[in-house]
């Protein structure tokens, strides 16, 4: 129980750069609180104590501002940050390390018994205010934009926004490879690229985007030649190239943009990890 107590808490501190240390998570992180509550509620549920249950939940809802039906089954790492409005419904299932933030529903489009409520699989992450009605699977590692209604499958590693839900990106094993080049390099210039996310069609991040791919491109031409000359006896490439300080990214951290699941504290906190 504690190793998982631990592990929920590690989850927070790995998706929220606010949380400053255990304690404050445990007592003041209302997504924590429904998730604990939800595990008692869910296996008195299985155990036949139905209202009992259901009485645990509503307390929960009370509490947190987090509805979670205790019919619903909830896997590993599972973190809601801030909370407030969310609703999932009996029948939805939750995979690991799938994340939600404040205002998601989960909710189902019929009245007829059974499977109502859609299955969201790891490494899922909703944007605030979403709506994923239905009983289909969202595919792994796909991302629901903000205030997206999404009533229908949506294919692993897909990015979904709009009203009603439409894929806007697909993300393939080359898709993945390139986005790994990007993180290499930003960290490698001091940059961190929280801001630079693939999940919502920004016109900015997709400039900056294409300018870590193309930095890459020249990086990998230059170290080639380096190896070329070095082998003819030349030591050109031996000297250091100046090194980027944090104050060359000060406007960009002025800016502060918004990011599909953060605010614009929580950019300005990735842009100074680079820093």
């Amino acid at each position: 129980m504690f190793d998982r107590l631990r592990e929920d808490i590690g989850s927070v501190f790995d998706r929220d750069p606010a949380a400053r240390n255990a304690f404050e998570v445990l007592t003041n992180y209302p997504g924590l609180h429904a998730l604990l509550l939800h595990r008692l509620a869910h296996r008195i549920w299985g155990a036949g104590f139905k209202w009992l249950a259901r009485t645990i939940s509503t307390l929960s809802r009370w509490l947190t501002g987090i509805e979670i039906h205790p019919g619903a089954r909830i896997g590993r790492r599972f973190f809601i940050d801030h909370g407030m409005g969310v609703v999932i419904g009996e029948t939805a299932e939750i995979g690991d390390d799938v994340t939600l933030y404040h205002g998601v529903t989960l909710g189902g489009t019929t009245w007829q018994k059974g499977k109502r409520h859609p299955t969201l699989s790891d490494g899922v992450v909703v944007g605030a205010g979403a709506k994923i009605l239905g009983p289909f699977t969202v595919g792994r590692n796909a991302r629901i934009g903000s205030n997206a209604v999404v009533t229908k499958e949506v294919p692993e590693g897909a990015t979904v926004v709009g009203i009603p839900g439409r894929i806007v990106k697909r993300t393939s094993s080359e898709d993945s490879y390139k986005e790994q080049q990007r993180q290499e390099m930003a960290e490698k210039i001091g940059f961190d690229a929280y801001g630079v996310t693939s999940e919502l069609p920004d016109p900015v991040a997709h400039a900056i985007r294409t300018l870590l791919d193309h930095m890459h491109e020249v990086d990998t031409r230059i170290d080639g030649m380096c190896k070329a000359m070095a082998e003819m006896g030349s030591d050109y490439c031996a000297e250091r190239l100046p090194e980027l300080n944090p104050e060359d990214f000060v406007a960009v951290e002025e800016e502060r943009p918004l990011t599909a699941e953060g605010s614009s504290d929580d950019t300005e906190e990735g842009l100074r990890k680079g820093g």
